[in-house]
């Protein structure tokens, strides 16, 4: 997930391809004076939208409380690729959740993907949702990487078809002679408009009755047995809160906010394509990443740009040059995109925890958080909102097995944690090299 708040930034959003193709720009009014709800949800993203949607949908009154604007942050931000899976490596904690808790977040890695598909046909929210997904390798070990994750996957029982692609076949997709080949799934994975995924599905939450308060940045969280979140000129007492601002909470409860280290990534959007142009570099209008970690992920949007983005790195400071530094990236995919313009550039930051899973728990009484999705947050957001709604409702098994999981805060405090993880994960960088 991606949401950089910089200096010169306002509490508008940032100048995104997302922003300036909206479907219309959220105006939900300030929260003034005292509100009552059975929940409270501190965040407007994926995360805290669909909490507060699916908690709707149970029946519950809930106030939702942005500091910004509806999917302001990481939300309105990232790729728009939509990836099943939960965390990284569920079988590391094995030990700890047993079998049938790595089946469950297995199972619930395939199921976060069918939410989205359920959402946008129920509440007909206009997207581009587009389904496709391809894998693709810079090294022979890549490919059998993609070979193990296939095998692996047909073996847990996935309900979509895998095809592994050699150099050749992969033409058909994308139109780079930069990759040995790669692994397709053309119905379990896609992409879509993420911020208007958000706004509908936010919208969807309104119609239920959920209360929307933009520009309401909470300053204090009242955890025990009388809950309550304050702003700067309002508070809400609810029976539980949801806190759901991931790399955004800026320490506002410190025992959360240190487990978690945002790093940062860069996104820019070409002008629009020709049909011809557009089809000789994504001849399947594919949502495409390849496997390092400082990755490059890519698609065409529905207007026929290219969406590139990368340049992952963990001191949150995006470059001096950010549309230089991003073109030189893509046309090393794209050669032949010489001399197209970029219309848009912008950076933000996607919350990473240290053992690389999303991070679910509950603080004193019935205060909750959801955060750390280590940028692969579209799906699995609507998968943590959904276990969470589930665990206010009494139905605490899912929940319970994310809360066996532990979470370590990053050495160093605030001041050190950022250099010491920007020298680990530059191990891994060297490592991607070889």
């Amino acid at each position: 997930m991606l949401g950089l708040k910089k200096p010169q930034e306002t509490t508008e959003h940032t100048g995104s391809y997302y922003a300036a193709t909206a479907n219309w720009q959220t105006d939900y009014p300030q929260l003034k004076g005292h509100q009552q709800a059975d929940v409270v949800v501190v965040g407007g993203g994926f995360t805290g939208v669909n909490t507060a949607l699916e908690l709707a949908e149970r029946g519950y009154s809930v106030i939702l409380l942005e500091a910004n604007r509806i999917s302001w942050g990481a939300t309105g931000r990232n790729g728009g690729q939509i990836i099943g899976g939960i965390g990284h490596d569920p079988e590391q904690f094995e030990k700890r959740i047993g079998k049938e808790g790595v089946r469950a977040i297995y199972d619930m890695g395939v199921e976060c993907c069918d939410i989205i598909r359920e959402r946008v046909e129920k509440y007909k929210i206009d997207c581009d949702l587009t389904w496709g997904y391809c894998d693709v390798a810079l090294k022979p070990r890549h490919m059998r990487e993609f070979e193990e994750q296939k095998n692996y996957q047909e073996r847990m029982g996935y309900p979509h078809s895998l095809e592994m692609l050699d150099k050749e076949q992969l033409r058909s997709e994308v139109g780079s002679d930069l990759y040995l080949g790669g692994m397709l799934n053309r119905t379990g994975n896609g992409h879509c408009h993420v911020l208007n995924l958000c706004i509908g599905e936010a919208k969807a939450a309104e119609e239920l009755g959920v209360k929307i308060f933009e520009q309401s940045r909470v300053v204090k969280v009242v955890e025990g047995n009388s809950p309550a979140v304050h702003t700067e000129q309002g508070v809400v007492n609810a029976e539980h809160i949801v806190l759901c601002g991931n790399a955004y909470l800026d320490g506002l409860v410190s025992k959360i906010s240190s487990k978690v280290l945002p790093s940062n990534s860069s996104v820019v959007t070409t002008e629009p394509l020709t049909e011809e142009q557009a089809q000789a570099i994504m001849p399947g209008n594919r949502a495409v990443c390849d496997p390092r970690t400082a990755l490059d992920y890519y698609r065409l949007t529905a207007d026929r740009r290219l969406l590139f983005g990368g340049l992952s790195n963990y001191t949150g400071r995006e470059p001096k040059d950010l549309f230089g530094v991003m073109r030189k990236k893509m046309l090393k995919v794209f050669p032949q995109l010489h001399g197209v313009k970029l219309d848009h550039g912008w950076s933000g930051q996607m919350a990473i925890g240290m053992n690389r899973m999303p991070q679910l728990g509950r603080l004193n009484g019935n205060v909750y958080y959801i955060q750390a999705y280590a940028g692969h947050g579209v799906a699995p957001t609507h998968m943590m909102g959904r276990i969470t709604a589930q665990m206010i409702a009494g139905q605490a098994e899912r929940f319970d097995v994310f809360g066996k999981i532990k979470h370590w805060p990053f050495p160093g405090g605030k001041l050190l944690r950022t250099p010491s993880f920007a020298l680990g994960m530059m191990y891994y960088k060297l490592l991607d090299e070889l």
